[in-house]
C-alpha cells in the first residue's frame, strides 16, 4: 500500500499531512489523485466515511499555482451548511503552509458579510447551492477565473430541491474548467444530470450503490407506537457503552419531542440540531459534541451526510427514514476510520416496507430483538401517529372505492351485440341547422318567384 509520500506532494502540503498525523491515503484519494491530475472530468461513487474530501482536495493543491486575481479558481458545492463549515476547514488544514485564501458563504447569516469577504480576494470558493446563485445574481461572486469545479455529495444536493441553483451556477461558468463530481449514489437524477452538462466524466467507483459498512452491526426492534419508542430509547441509554450517540428521526417537531424526553432522564447529556435552529447554535452544539462535552445529539437527516464526527459508537434510527437510501447514509455516521460502529432501528407497523426496501438494498437483513423487559408498552397514540393510522385508512378505502368503481365501469362498458355479426351501429346524422335550413327555403321562394 502506499503512503502519501508515494504521491509526490508538494513540501508545504506533505508538511501539513504530517502535521495531521495522516501516513496512508484512502483508496478513494489513491484512485482519484491520477483522474483529477490529468484535467478529465470525474465522477466519483463513494461511501460516507471513506476520505472523499482529502480525494478532490490534495490532486487540486497538488497542483496549485499562484495566480494575481482576486476571483475564485476552485468552486466547491456541497447541500448544507454544516458541510460548508467543514470543508473550509478541512482546506485550511491542508493549506496552512500555503498562500491559499478559503472562504465559505451559505443562508442563515448576513449576507452584505459574505459579500464583503468576497470583495476582499478568495481563491478557494465553498458554498451551499442557493447562497453561491444569490452571489453570483447579484453580480459579487464572479466565476470567469474558475478552473475547477467540485460538487460533493450531489446526490443529496438534487435530493433537496437544489437542481435550478446548480444549472444556474453551471451557465454562469465558463466552459474550460475541469468538472470533480462525488456522489454517494448514482441515482437517475445524477445520470441526468451528467447526461445534459458534463463532458463524458470517468466514474471513479469505490462500492455499488447502496453497500453498507461491513464494520457496523445493525440490528432493529418492532416497536408498536412512538411512547414505547421513547421508553425503549430511555432503557437502552442506560447502557454506558452508548457513550457517543447519534439519534435520528424525520422531523424537526419530532426531534424537539424527543430531545425533552431524553432531557428528562439524561439532563445536559444531549443536543438538538435541526433546521429551525440557529446557524451559531447548531456549530455550537456539533463543537460540544465533537469535544466530548455532550453525549450525543438528537437531529434530523440534516446531519446524515458528509459531516465528518469522529468516533460515534450508535446511530438510533427512532424513525425509518422514508427513502431507503438514506438508512444508508444514517448509519454510515458511525463505523468510521476502521471503527467497529452499531445501529439499533425503532421499526413501527408503517414502517416495515421502507425498512425491508432498505434491507433488500443492502442485501442484508437485521438482527430482529425483542423489546427488553424494563420498557414499558404504551397503549396510548401521539396526534402524529393517529394521523398516520387516518392516512392509511383513507388509502385503504380509496383504493376499494377505486377497485369497485373500476369493476362497476369495467361491466357498464362490455359490448353487446344483439344483431349478430352482420349487424352495424346506423350512422350518426349531423345535428340540424335551422338557421342554414330557413336561409335554403327562403331562396327556393325567391326562385319560384
Amino acid at each position: 500500500m502506499s503512503t502519501f509520500h508515494d504521491l509526490d506532494l508538494p513540501k508545504a502540503l506533505q508538511k501539513a499531512i504530517d502535521g495531521l498525523g495522516f501516513t496512508d491515503p484512502t483508496p478513494i484519494q489513491e484512485r482519484a489523485m491520477p483522474v483529477i491530475m490529468s484535467g478529465r472530468d470525474m465522477m466519483g461513487i463513494a461511501q460516507t466515511g471513506t476520505g472523499k474530501t482529502f480525494a478532490y482536495l490534495l490532486p487540486i493543491l497538488k497542483q496549485w499555482k499562484f495566480a494575481k486575481t482576486d476571483s475564485p479558481r476552485v468552486v466547491i458545492v456541497v447541500p448544507t451548511r454544516e458541510l460548508v463549515v467543514q470543508v473550509v476547514e478541512e482546506v485550511e488544514k491542508l493549506t496552512e503552509f500555503m498562500s491559499v485564501r478559503t472562504l465559505g458563504i451559505f443562508g442563515g447569516v448576513n449576507i452584505n458579510t459574505q459579500k464583503k469577504q468576497v470583495y476582499e480576494g478568495v481563491d478557494i470558493l465553498v458554498g451551499t447551492p442557493g447562497r453561491m446563485m444569490d452571489l453570483a445574481l447579484d453580480n459579487v461572486v464572479r466565476f470567469d477565473e474558475v478552473q475547477k469545479l467540485v460538487i460533493d455529495e450531489f446526490d443529496e444536493i438534487l435530493n433537496l430541491g437544489f437542481r435550478i441553483q446548480v444549472t444556474s451556477i453551471l451557465s454562469m461558468m465558463r466552459q474550460k474548467r475541469q468538472n470533480i463530481l462525488f456522489s454517494a449514489t448514482m441515482t437517475d437524477e445524477v445520470d441526468e444530470m451528467l447526461n445534459d452538462f458534463f463532458d463524458l466524466p470517468e466514474e471513479v467507483s469505490l462500492a455499488p450503490s447502496g453497500t453498507p459498512l461491513e464494520k457496523i452491526s445493525q440490528q432493529m426492534y418492532n416497536v408498536p407506537n412512538f411512547l414505547t419508542k421513547i421508553s425503549l430509547l430511555k432503557e437502552l441509554l442506560k447502557d454506558e457503552d452508548m457513550s457517543r450517540v447519534l439519534v435520528f428521526v424525520n422531523n424537526k417537531k419530532i426531534a424537539d419531542l424527543v430531545m425533552d424526553a431524553v432531557e428528562e432522564s439524561y439532563p445536559r447529556q444531549f443536543g438538538v440540531i435541526h433546521s429551525n435552529k440557529s446557524q451559531n447554535y447548531r456549530l455550537n452544539t456539533m463543537a460540544s459534541f465533537q469535544q466530548g462535552d455532550l453525549r450525543g445529539i438528537v437531529t434530523t437527516d440534516v446531519m446524515a451526510r458528509g459531516l465528518d464526527i469522529s468516533d460515534i459508537t450508535h446511530v438510533i434510527n427512532m424513525e425509518f427514514p422514508e427513502v431507503a437510501e438514506q438508512y444508508i447514509h444514517r448509519i454510515g455516521r458511525t463505523g468510521r476510520a476502521d471503527k467497529e460502529g452499531a445501529a439499533i432501528s425503532f421499526v413501527g407497523k408503517h414502517e416495515q416496507d421502507i425498512q425491508v426496501q432498505a434491507e433488500v438494498l443492502m442485501e442484508k437483513e437485521m438482527e430482529v430483538l425483542d423489546i427488553p423487559e424494563g420498557v414499558e408498552i404504551a397503549t396510548r397514540l401521539l396526534e402524529f401517529e393517529k394521523d398516520w393510522k387516518k392516512l392509511k385508512q383513507v388509502f385503504k378505502k380509496k383504493k376499494e372505492e377505486g377497485g369497485a368503481a373500476f369493476h362497476e365501469k369495467k361491466e357498464k362498458n362490455k359490448k353487446v351485440n344483439l344483431g349478430g355479426p352482420g349487424k352495424t351501429k346506423p350512422r350518426k346524422t349531423a345535428p340540424r341547422n335551422r338557421g342554414v335550413e330557413r336561409a335554403r327555403d327562403k331562396k327556393r321562394k325567391d326562385k319560384d318567384k
